[in-house]
């Protein structure tokens, strides 16, 4: 295990920068594998993801079985669930990386825009009025700055959900003791890259 940071985003991005050249490793996937990881795991990696079937983030970053802890709602919206989940890869797995991915053209943040656009809000849409009301300061947040609105929503909502990520009491000393970084990071549909915000 790597238990640097820094270290370990640079492993992630070497790992996507073979997932954008078509160089993928040999994971080993295997039998061995999967009873080496059933007996315990060590990933070296907590990353908060959408739920977009165009994002599988172990893929991306060039990843096998116990590498990662992923943990995916769509937008990355927090709620008590969520929170709890990447407090448990950081703080009982001990990740000492925890990332944010947004990524190009994710349909959470466009329903939310439509939604504010068109401010007109019911309540027979189940839960995903939760994650629209959400993802809404976001929308906000980016309206009126240059560039595209959709691309501008997606990076603002990534820094709203590290800020507010950063307000753990679990996650929050963690920071502060050195043993945790956090990192925001952007997905292009279009090429398979990763970029950092």
């Amino acid at each position: 295990m790597v238990a640097d940071g820094n270290a370990v985003l640079e492993r992630l991005l070497a790992g996507n920068a073979r997932f954008v050249a078509a160089q993928e490793q040999d994971l080993d996937e295997g039998i061995a594998r999967r009873i080496a990881v059933s007996k315990g795991q060590h990933p070296f990696a907590t990353i908060l993801g959408c739920v977009d079937s165009r994002v599988p983030i172990e893929l991306v970053f060039d990843q096998g079985l116990g590498d990662l802890v992923v943990v995916r709602s769509a937008g990355q919206a927090l709620d008590h669930s969520v929170i709890g989940s990447v407090e448990f890869g950081v703080a009982e797995l001990h990740t000492p990386l925890l990332m944010v991915l947004g990524h190009q053209r994710c349909g959470a943040l466009t329903a939310a825009m439509n939604a504010v656009d068109s401010a007109h809000r019911t309540a027979d849409h189940g839960e995903i009025d939760y994650v629209v009301e959400a993802l809404t300061p976001a929308v906000q947040g980016a309206t009126g700055t240059p560039g595209d609105r959709l691309t501008n929503a997606i990076r603002t909502n990534v820094d709203l959900t590290l800020a507010k990520l950063r307000q753990s009491p679990v996650i929050a000393p963690l920071e502060k003791a050195g043993k945790l970084e956090l990192a925001g990071a952007y997905y292009e549909l279009d090429t398979g890259k990763v970029v950092l915000s």
